[in-house]
């Protein structure tokens, strides 16, 4: 997927309910008519739900997205402004794209888009930023100290990405998001607190 264009909004929606399909065996109007009986009254309320019936990941996200609302801010907003941020550098959208893929495997992960970057937030703080820097790169920012002792790892201090990010991995090609970068995703995510 990281090499082609991303998808439109209302194909991206659909992929999802696939995939609730292929996760759970039952469909999205299933779903909904269970959540409408359980009656949440929180997103949050829903999610242990959801957890509890063994829901994780995108599905879920789609299901507390349909019952509550999808945010604020439109998809299409969404898309205007990751189209600005790329329109100079396109080659460069495919790192975004595979880094948003590894994002997708947290739980609970919700993607801002901003102006000149894209925020990931997990369930209490944001805990990274993707951001493309250069014509011919995009960083990686991550809420996290840089180890003192940190061997073969391309985890770099940052002070361009803002206090609050103080280290990043910079990123030139899609090839370059691979375990190492889901491995500091992952790291920022759980000590985000």
């Amino acid at each position: 997927m990281t090499d082609h264009v991303p998808l439109p909004w209302d194909h991206i929606r659909l992929w999802e309910i696939g995939q609730l399909q292929t996760d759970t065996g039952l469909g999205l109007e299933h779903w909904l008519a269970r959540i409408r009986d359980v009656a949440p009254t929180t997103p949050t309320e829903l999610r242990v739900w959801l957890a509890q019936e063994g829901v994780s990941g995108y599905s879920r996200a789609l299901l507390v997205h349909e019952t509550f609302g999808y945010p604020n801010s439109t998809v299409r907003a969404a898309d205007q402004l990751l189209d600005a941020q790329y329109a100079d550098r396109p080659t460069l959208r495919p790192i975004l794209d595979a880094v948003l893929l590894y994002a997708g495997d947290l739980d609970d992960v919700g993607i801002r888009t901003h102006d000149t970057h894209v925020a990931l937030a997990g369930p209490n703080r944001t805990f990274a930023v993707i951001q493309p820097t250069t014509q011919k790169r995009v960083d990686l920012g991550l809420r996290i100290e840089v180890p003192a002792a940190a061997p073969d790892t391309r985890l770099q201090p940052a002070t361009h990405l803002g206090a609050d990010f103080p280290a990043s991995i910079p990123l030139t090609s899609a090839g370059q998001v691979d375990s190492e970068v889901a491995a500091w995703l992952k790291f920022a995510y759980d000590t985000a607190g």
